[in-house]
């Protein structure tokens, strides 16, 4: 299937190019794509591959154009988020814990199916796809159809997100943290999983205080009813729960010396290996320290009910998203850098 696909290589900036989608498996769907969240995680893949050709990619929501023969779960014609890929069968899955599939690395990160083969050619010959099940910077995007989560009438910008980013946020305090309301929740960073994070601590009737250098971006934080300061040393103690988005060791120490006693801290952001941390403190004052990837979350499950909450006015997702043609990726890019933007969703051209 002749499909655009936006193709990267290191940090020379993405060209949209004539590029060649595999059919369909058994047990996948082509999506024609309508929306795509830009992550941080595309930019940190961008960076370690170097000069490969890549279509990254993962936050893909669009139409069902094809079904594969075994699929019955879906059917052409309905929207769907596409979320991260899971195998289904490993314990991890069969206990409702995809994000910790044992097949995750290979399915999310090789750049090919699971039997190695391709998803995307460009001139002919393979190219990094399949990333995270999709490769959803394109027109179109092949996926397992355990990975799509119909959305209904739910605008497309707006759905994307929900396959990674604010599927992360909102699940790591859904899902791992789980303050009760009254509870007091420290988030650190004000990004796009800051931020849905913030939105569904706020929907549980939960004190939010937001920590993010960006002005613009606090200001969004008190519009949407949380507390926002420019610095953890503005931050008025104590937490019953924190959230780090930034995977920065002092910003983690930090937020652990904010937590009142047996207070946890969740861990989403991607930092440096190790990270320094006063075991005497943890143990005498009984502090968690928890690792979440994808919030936790089985898509199936939470998207439905994160769509629900938006639609009910709950999780006003939608005050995050700015967005752009697929072409203007770098400036997306560039813009949520420097903090000008919250969430930019890409939008690709109708063919």
């Amino acid at each position: 299937m002749k499909i655009f696909a936006l193709l990267s290589r290191g940090s020379a900036p993405g060209e949209l190019v004539d590029a060649e989608l595999d059919e369909p498996r058994a047990d996948e769907v082509v999506v024609r794509i309508e929306a795509v969240g830009v992550c941080h995680t595309d930019l940190v893949t961008r960076k370690a591959l170097g000069d490969a050709p890549v279509v990254l990619g993962h936050e893909g929501c669009g139409i069902v154009q094809q079904v594969g023969s075994a699929v019955d779960s879906l059917r052409t014609g309905e929207r769907v988020v596409i979320s991260f890929a899971s195998c289904g069968s490993c314990e991890q899955c069969r206990a409702g814990h995809p994000a910790y599939c044992g097949w995750a690395t290979s399915l999310n990160g090789s750049g090919r199916r699971l039997d190695g083969s391709p998803t995307i050619r460009v001139g002919g010959e393979p190219v990094y796809g399949a990333f995270f099940g999709q490769s959803s910077f394109a027109t179109a995007a092949l996926a397992a159809a355990r990975s799509c989560v119909p959305v209904g009438a739910v605008p497309p910008e707006v759905a994307a997100p929900f396959g990674c980013g604010f599927l992360t946020g909102a699940g790591a305090v859904l899902n791992v943290l789980r303050p009760a309301p009254g509870n007091r929740l420290l988030v650190i960073g004000g990004g796009g999983v800051g931020s849905a994070a913030m939105l569904a601590a706020l929907s549980e009737g939960v004190e939010v205080v937001v920590s993010e250098p960006v002005a613009a971006r606090r200001a969004l934080a008190v519009r949407c009813g949380a507390t926002a300061v420019g610095s953890l040393d503005e931050a008025p103690p104590p937490f019953t729960h924190a959230l780090d988005t930034t995977g920065k060791p002092e910003q983690i120490r930090r937020a652990l010396a904010l937590l009142r006693s047996r207070g946890v801290l969740a861990l989403v952001g991607r930092g440096p290996a190790e990270v320094p941390l006063d075991l005497r403190s943890l143990l005498l004052r009984g502090l968690e320290v928890r690792g979440c990837v994808e919030g936790d979350a089985e898509p199936a499950v939470l998207v439905p009910e994160l769509l629900d909450r938006y639609r009910r006015g709950r999780l006003p997702v939608d005050r995050l998203v700015t967005t752009y043609p697929l072409r203007e990726f770098d400036r997306a890019v560039a813009d949520q850098r420097a903090g000008r933007v919250l969430k930019p969703v890409l939008l690709p051209p109708d063919s």
